[in-house]
């Protein structure tokens, strides 16, 4: 039996010698490279936190010891340290475990961590409810490198100096997150030589003093400030022990005997302490150590060759997203681009390399990267902003504020729009269409598939005032047709029909056709609108389709309170339309589990199937067509 076989529960940990854990930690990552080659997720990360995570538990006791894993790109070892293995295998597949920590799926996982930079503020909030209480348990708060770079770290590193609570922060620096770092907080952080040398040079100083007799000790008190001035200019220290926190490290990640041992040192530490840990990404698999950007998020591939499985020749709507910014770039020089630590996930990676002068990565920090757009768009320049929608909830102010209130050109070219599958609620973007549409001055613009893209960000650049296009993950539907000009606020007439007037929006639209032309063949006539702007939307164009239907649906992969559909009843009853039944379909009124996109899409019933099901009941809603139909 290996010694994985042997782990249940963190508490199988605390018996094992130090050979057997270094052992388990080569197991685990043997079952980590194995079931993510075969479903996809968050590789480098997690195979660089294993010893990590074994520590950890071998030192604390959860659950009753609160550990909180920061984005939970780090946490598959932990997964399987907590009762987790046997089922590990369903990671982010369709009512298995999630890829990111649930506290509904474990009472080990103490917190939800989707996004990043939330475990220290989590961590204090836990701690200022213990000490509230009365109460004695540990809280670990475990954050990458790249969370760190976040202004809301910041903002809870600050107010738990200040409190001086008893919080431990694990800082695990790999000197990436899923880009490389960027920023003047990240090469600080990264003098790690400096830091060590540092650290030694301290010790030997202070056992150097207390020898000389009489004034040894005097010395000692008297030398530390001064030693520590100097010092402290030298080490990432200095930025934490700034902010009210006592600095331990750097120490080696990877070495579990000094991970424990310092651990342990620390665990009853009162007051603020960070311990500042070093890890390489993608330990122990060579082709996610060598390219660990490449192996951050993946999707199914070869363990021999690290190669994809497959990867077809249709594009994705980011590669598309990409290949038309850098040629729309070459003509207009006022055309910038911004993402906030992600090049390579919104295609941008292309884009810095053919104009890195007009490129920039602004970290992990949405809320900057939308003021910043701001500035350059008040300057004259074009900014195009692409981040993820579940990100770019974030900045929901600064899009208000500094972008739609002085109505500045800006382009938010928002990716992974819908249902993003196996990532589960934490990544779905359902919220875009509704947190955007109500801004006054904004544009909302979704593409039916990946040759109306390219149109979309055409017709942005045309307009003066900020512009969003949100478009799905993945790949295109295989369209090899272009599609002509787009006017501001027209929709188009896909397929025409009196029986019921279908208008859907971005990746709803061609399912939304091909059940249309199914309920053709049993006798109805279905009109298909793609509406293309979810603000404005085209209102003559529907409301001409009133004097041959009296039955709407709407269809969109958002969720259906304020977004598409209630823009389209928003309209009728602005325009004082009676007599006429809308039904809406959309993402409910709930969070969307972890699964495939095909197969979420189907539980929403916004497949073809279920827009089929939908447009049929509508339909058979009155008798004479359902004589119709069954004739």
């Amino acid at each position: 039996m290996s010694i994985l076989e042997r782990i249940d529960g963190p508490q199988d940990l605390k018996s094992l010698s130090l050979e057997e854990l270094s052992s388990l930690a080569g197991e685990i990552r043997e079952l980590i490279i194995d079931t993510v080659s075969k479903t996809g997720g968050h590789l480098a990360s997690s195979l660089g936190a294993v010893e990590l995570a074994i520590a950890i538990h071998r030192v604390f006791d959860a659950p009753r010891d609160r550990i909180i894993w920061d984005v939970g790109h780090q946490a598959y070892a932990h997964k399987i340290l907590t009762g987790r293995r046997k089922v590990f295998h369903t990671l982010r597949q369709s009512g298995g475990i999630s890829g990111f920590t649930t506290p509904s799926e474990s009472p080990y996982d103490a917190f939800v961590a989707g996004h990043s930079s939330t475990s220290i503020s989590a961590g204090l909030g836990m701690v200022s409810a213990r000490d509230l209480e009365g109460k004695d348990y540990k809280v670990i708060a475990v954050i990458g490198d790249g969370a760190m770079t976040a202004g809301m770290a910041f903002e809870a590193l600050n107010q738990a100096g200040h409190l001086k609570k008893d919080i431990i922060v694990i800082l695990n620096d790999n000197e990436m997150s899923i880009a490389r770092n960027v920023g003047a907080l990240a090469s600080f952080l990264s003098r790690k030589v400096t830091g060590r040398f540092a650290n030694k040079l301290k010790r030997e100083i202070q056992s150097f003093l207390h020898f000389i007799p009489r004034i040894g000790d005097g010395m000692v008190s008297i030398a530390k400030k001064a030693e520590d001035s100097i010092i402290s200019l030298l080490t990432p220290g200095m930025l934490f022990e700034g902010l009210g926190f006592n600095y331990i490290g750097p120490i080696d990640g990877h070495n579990m005997g000094q991970l424990i041992e310092t651990l342990e040192g620390i665990k009853d530490a009162k007051g603020p302490l960070l311990v500042h840990v070093l890890t390489k990404k993608g330990k122990g698999y060579r082709p996610a150590e060598e390219d660990p950007s490449r192996f951050h998020g993946v999707g199914p591939f070869d363990v021999a060759t690290g190669k994809p499985l497959s990867r077809g020749k249709v594009p994705t709507y980011t590669e598309v997203f990409s290949r038309t910014l850098i040629e729309l770039a070459r003509r207009d020089e006022r055309i910038v681009a911004i993402t906030a630590a992600m090049p390579e996930g919104t295609g941008l990676d292309a884009f810095s390399r053919v104009f890195p002068d007009r490129f920039f990565d602004v970290g992990i920090a949405e809320q900057h990267a939308v003021t910043f757009a701001a500035g350059l768009a008040i300057s004259g320049f074009v900014p195009v902003v692409a981040i993820y929608s579940t990100f770019l909830q974030r900045a929901f102010d600064q899009i208000i504020h500094d972008v739609c209130l002085q109505d500045l050109h800006v382009i938010f070219a928002i990716d992974r729009a819908g249902i993003v599958g196996a990532d589960g609620p934490t990544h779905h973007g359902l919220f875009d269409l509704s947190y955007l549409r109500h801004i006054p001055n904004m544009v909302v613009m979704a593409p039916r598939d990946e040759v109306e893209l390219p149109a979309m960000l055409e017709k942005a650049l045309e307009l003066k005032g900020p512009v969003a296009i949100r478009y799905p993950r993945g790949k295109g539907v295989g369209r090899s047709f272009e599609t002509g000009s787009i006017e501001l606020g027209r929709g188009e007439v896909l397929k025409d029909g009196t029986d019921l007037l279908i208008i859907a929006i971005g990746s709803t639209v061609h399912p939304s056709l091909k059940a249309a032309e199914e309920l053709e063949k049993e006798g109805f006539k279905v009109a298909v609108i793609n509406a293309r702007f979810a603000k404005p939307i085209d209102e003559e164009l529907i409301l001409s389709y009133l004097n041959r239907t009296n039955r709407i649906l709407t269809v969109e992969e958002n969720t259906l309170m304020g977004g598409f559909g209630s823009a389209v009843l928003e309209m009728l009853e602005r325009r004082s339309v009676r007599g006429v039944t809308v039904r809406r379909l959309g993402i409910p009124d709930a969070f969307i589990r972890h699964g495939s996109q095909e197969e979420l899409r189907k539980q929403c019933g916004i497949d073809e199937e279920g827009i089929k099901a939908s447009a049929r009941s509508l339909l058979l809603q009155e008798t004479g067509l359902g004589k119709r139909a069954s004739r």
